[in-house]
């Protein structure tokens, strides 16, 4: 373990004597009239990097891998692909680490129409929890955040890690990086009790621990047909995480015409047999029967319009593994149409 590199250019607020200050220490104590000060700022967070197992080579062949990996694809990309730059980025990642604590009482609504009842429910969450959020513009390299579960944390090593590649700096706000991680764990934390209703929630944070991690990423800039197009592989292990691609036009017209026919049979054909059958049925429950119609219906038009838009934007493939989360969201596309749907669904009840 390499030791802390020693930071210097504060002056001590007494005697005005350069004070050194390690690398994420917090307490400081002057050499000359042993006076101590609190350092704040990014010279008091602690950092650490992640260390780059795949080589130049393996990133390479990530590249490759990834232009047959979708049919969206142009299928003629791996063949006249041609690798044009390559370089390793160590990008430094805003890190909160946290036992969470969390209490939520509310109701959940069980059976429907008459039988409809809401139950009181209390809900206990305990779970360890990270939080990652980039410290710098990552517009170019379009990874905004980064899952660390099992990678080796290890001290931060300048020398080395300027050595290796290129390494950005934080710029970003450490107090909204900090304010971000919270609203995220406390929205977690809601999102897996799934109460219909939260009347009340009790969170705390155990152990949290908050600082910067430099994380290693491979960029991969090639040509096709003269255009110029990027691929971003993670350096610790070699999946790809960010990536453009030429689209197949091929692709992009079958999805237009069977998303809109799909999206026309939802929206019109079940809609209109759910309608119909809650009509002719004498039950009470026609609202909940109208509500579900009208989400269909929703659904039908949210297929076609997915269709139009990847037909519409389907000229380049774009490919993120790790969206940017907004506090409390799921990565899931399918979880958040759920959601909506029985938002809307919830307004006919």
């Amino acid at each position: 373990m390499s030791e802390p590199r020693t930071l210097t250019g504060l002056n001590c607020p007494r005697c005005g004597g350069t004070i050194p200050v390690p690398e994420g220490q917090a307490i400081v104590q002057c050499p000359y009239c042993d006076l101590r000060a609190l350092v704040r700022g990014e010279r008091g967070v602690r950092r650490f990097q992640v260390p780059c197992r795949v080589d130049h080579t393996a990133a390479a062949g990530r590249l490759g891998q990834f232009l047959g990996s979708n049919l969206a694809i142009a299928f003629n990309a791996r063949q006249q692909a041609r690798l044009s730059e390559q370089f390793l980025a160590y990008l430094p990642f805003w890190t909160t680490w946290a036992r969470v604590l969390g209490w939520v009482f509310g109701q959940d609504k069980q059976g429907s129409g008459k039988n409809e009842r809401w139950v009181p429910k209390e809900c206990q969450v305990t779970e360890d929890m990270t939080w990652t959020g980039a410290a710098c513009d990552v517009g170019e390299f379009g990874v905004h955040r980064v899952e660390l579960t099992s990678q080796t944390v290890e001290p931060f090593d300048a020398e080395a890690l300027h050595a290796a590649g290129l390494v950005f700096e934080p710029v970003t706000s450490i107090s909204e990086a900090q304010t971000a991680a919270r609203q995220d764990f406390e929205g977690r934390v809601r999102q897996q009790t799934r109460l219909d209703r939260v009347a009340q929630s009790v969170i705390r944070f155990v152990n949290e621990r908050f600082g910067v991690v430099y994380y290693p990423l491979w960029v991969l800039r090639y040509l096709y047909r003269g255009r110029a197009f990027q691929v971003v592989v993670d350096g610790y292990s070699g999946q790809v995480l960010y990536g453009k691609a030429p689209g197949n036009t091929l692709y992009r017209a079958a999805v237009l015409v069977g998303g809109m026919a799909a999206g026309a049979l939802v929206a019109v054909d079940v809609a209109a047999l759910i309608l119909g059958g809650a009509l002719n049925s004498s039950s009470s429950d026609n609202g909940d029967a109208f509500g579900a119609a009208v989400v269909v219906f929703l659904v039908g038009l949210g297929i076609m319009f997915g269709a139009y838009s990847a037909f519409r934007y389907g000229e380049v493939y774009e490919f993120q593994k790790y969206r940017r989360r907004e506090p409390g969201t799921s990565d899931n596309g399918l979880g958040r149409i759920v959601n909506e749907a029985k938002k809307i669904l919830g307004q006919f009840r």
